[in-house]
């Protein structure tokens, strides 16, 4: 879960687990390409004396030119005089990608047109520890350095040679580098080389492939939708796209990893008509032939088509990107194909039900859905009724992500998924056997749940986070509003079997006392909102309650995709009122935009927890707590709260980010434009609030459905009344 104190205590865990079942191997990759023209965000350059290497910001350029796979290389244009330089290209790590294929040589492609054999760089493995969530240098072991010159391989392809280094040759270098270090030669003048598809990989074989046939597009206004069978072979490594605007020149556009069937591609046109066929390609770059040709057109849509769009696109992440044994969600992707996300699949239970009523599928597969769904949970590790945070889905097993502690029952991930569960039992409200069976299945869940077993104390104050089996309270993290846990309170006093007392709202979520003041002045760095109410203006907005100045906007997304804050009415204020205010005043901190970050506006805002440049983080709208990066969640999934402004940002990031801010889910997860760098993933938890919210904005569907449990309705009037 996202909140910070929580988040902060699992971070401190091993993050290191054993998976249930064989999970994904993935290519050990030092550069694909880079989503952001002009520098290359993992990237760094230093020099000495008479010594050059082109950089901007300290970074290597992105070449969009010339690559061997595009849309893109990396270049690396250099001076050797007296003294050194070097340029080092970083691993990226990417959440959740925690296997690799075993590799025995260090390989890329290289494009070389008249730098002479004596002046190649050298290259060096490096393995750098870096203080946390900064770019400060604690150690840096290094392997051999050796000259790239003599392992060009005679293998070459449109003029890009394959260089190919066996590890055994870098010496004594254990385990896998997180650096590959570029340095000059001793001999003295210029080079200029392109280096494209840098990894480290096994010995393969050339095995042969199959040939795609048919290929599916489907245009919209500025990107087109290109779609293929299932693909499940390991001997491919990529799918490329290639698109025509003749039918006659092809060109690639794009590469696309095999787990994927479909790539997006942005063209920035609209009422263009464009042709698209693909091929395969293996592990030695082999490529196939292509497959048919489709053609399609890009129209202009209006603003109701572009959130149909919106809202179709992240449905696809809990539909087609699902795990396949239980039907839930996963973490992000790409990530753990196996990990569910407990959380997220509560979600993304609310964004298919929305699916149904958009007509992005039928009744009768969501029926299919939720009853494979339901059979999961009914078998699925459970503590006092409680699921964990994450689970294997090949199994049901627990699946210890963030630690050996983190191995029990999360009540905060189990209030999500009760949300969405809970405003299926309503939807799938028809008497026939199969509805009949996913409600009667959802009773049973809910009604299994010992919320009152994580009243720890047994005093009636607070909800705790965590219980292990094991381990017991260990992670000792008490529910204290003001954050994204409200909803927890209301489902644990809405329990017909195991109820907490509605005193506990006040007692425990909205606590005023020493230990509650505490931990709110903790990680809010303020006494505003310390004693829950808050009552101060940020940037002329009023804050009724909140700490600091509302957090990040995850705050009023999570408990309330479900949970209709309009009908929510405490001793201290109205929730959709207070909700909405914490959204204006994100949204008016990025139009003001303090620190003059780059892209940050009226039209691109949202500051809340996602992936970032330096890791996960929770954004706020204070100078302390913004580093620059956006997350397209945070608006949009404000829609209800800020339509004008959720529009706007939605219409901005689309048309004029959408070249790397748009793809197969939809808005990838986050963007920090500053800094050139852009997250790779799309992330569970923040890719249904989108299709969600901007239902409850346009029809009220899910917060409808929700509010008809009769448990739930009567906890919003007992609070009203108090």
């Amino acid at each position: 879960m996202k909140n910070l104190f929580y988040l902060a205590i699992l971070l401190s865990l091993s993050v290191t687990s054993l998976a249930q079942n064989e999970e994904r191997e993935y290519d050990y990759m030092f550069f694909e390409n880079s989503i952001l023209p002009g520098n290359y965000f993992y990237s760094s350059v230093n020099y000495s004396e008479e010594n050059y290497v082109k950089n901007s910001k300290g970074k290597l350029p992105v070449c969009e030119k010339e690559f061997f796979t595009p849309p893109n290389s990396l270049e690396l244009d250099y001076s050797n005089g007296a003294g050194n330089w070097e340029a080092v290209i970083q691993f990226e790590r990417i959440r959740g990608n925690d296997f690799f294929k075993k590799s025995d040589h260090l390989s890329f492609w290289m494009f070389n047109e008249n730098t002479k054999s004596e002046l190649l760089p050298n290259v060096t493995l490096s393995r750098q520890r870096k203080q946390r969530r900064s770019d400060v240098i604690i150690s840096d072991e290094r392997s051999e350095t050796i000259s790239i010159k003599i392992y060009i391989t005679d293998k070459v392809k449109n003029g890009w040679k394959f260089v190919k280094i066996p590890l055994t040759d870098f010496g004594k270098f254990e385990g896998l580098p997180n650096n590959i270090v570029f340095s000059n030669s001793n001999s003295k003048g210029v080079g200029r080389i392109l280096i494209d598809q840098m990894e480290l990989l096994p010995e393969v074989s050339s095995t042969p492939v199959p040939v795609p046939k048919k290929i599916i597009t489907e245009g919209f206004e500025l990107h087109v939708d290109i779609r293929w069978n299932q693909l499940e072979n390991e001997n491919v490594k990529y799918v490329k796209v290639y698109r025509s605007e003749d039918n006659k020149i092809f060109k690639p556009v794009g590469i696309q990893r095999p787990y994927f069937n479909c790539f997006t591609d942005f063209t920035g046109d609209f009422n263009k008509t464009y042709y698209y066929n693909i091929s395969f390609v293996d592990y030695q770059y082999n490529e196939t032939e292509y497959s048919k040709v489709s053609k399609v057109t890009t129209r202009k849509m209006n603003d109701q088509e572009l959130l149909d769009m919106v809202q179709e696109a992240s449905f696809r992440y809990y539909w087609e990107g699902a795990e396949p044994h239980s039907g839930l969600a996963r973490e992000n992707i790409p990530g753990r194909k196996n990990m569910i996300a407990s959380g997220a699949s509560g979600f993304g239970i609310m964004a298919i039900i929305v699916g149904v009523e958009r007509g992005f599928i039928n009744r009768e597969q969501a029926i299919e859905r939720m009853l494979k769904i339901n059979s999961f949970l009914e078998s699925c590790d459970k503590y006092h009724g409680a699921v964990s945070h994450f689970i294997d889905g090949p199994s049901g097993k627990t699946e210890p992500f963030f630690g050996d502690r983190d191995n029990g029952g999360d009540l905060v991930e189990t209030s999500f998924l009760f949300q969405g569960l809970l405003a299926a039992r309503q939807f799938f409200d028809k008497e026939n056997e199969d509805e009949n069976k996913i409600r009667e299945s959802i009773t049973k869940l809910w009604e299994a749940v010992e919320w009152n077993w994580y009243d720890r104390e047994k005093e009636g104050k607070f909800l705790t986070w965590h219980w292990s089996p094991d381990k017991a309270w260990l992670i000792d993290h008490k529910l204290i509003g003001w954050n994204e846990t409200m909803i927890t309170y209301i489902l644990a006093m809405a329990s017909p079997t195991y109820p907490i007392d509605v005193s506990m709202y006040y007692n425990g979520w909205a606590s005023q006392e020493e230990r509650a003041v505490k931990y709110r002045k903790a990680w809010g760095k303020t006494d505003d909102g310390s004693f829950y109410t808050n009552g101060n203006y940020y940037h002329g907005i009023k804050l009724p309650v909140g700490v600091a100045n509302g957090g990040p906007l995850f705050f009023v997304h999570y408990s309330y995709m479900g949970l209709n804050p309009h009908k929510l009415t405490d001793r201290y204020t109205n929730y959709f009122d207070n909700n909405k205010n914490i959204a204006l005043i994100n949204w008016r901190y990025c139009f003001e935009n303090p620190k003059n970050y780059k892209g940050m506006s009226d039209t691109f805002w949202g500051l809340t927890a996602s992936d970032g440049p330096w890791g996960y983080n929770a954004i706020e709208p204070k100078i302390e707590r913004d580093n620059g990066t956006l997350a397209p969640t945070g608006a949009l999934a404000s829609f209800p709260y800020t339509p004008k402004q959720s529009m706007a940002a939605l219409k901005n990031m689309y048309r004029k980010h959408g070249k790397y801010l748009w793809g197969e889910y939809g808005f990838k997860d986050a963007v920090n434009l500053e800094e050139n760098w852009h997250a790779r993933i799309y992330m569970g938890l923040n890719q249904a609030p989108v299709t969600v919210m901007i239902e409850n904005y346009r029809t009220g569907l899910i917060w409808n459905l929700f509010m008809k449990n009769e448990e739930i309705m009567k906890v919003c009037e007992k609070l009203s009344n108090k």
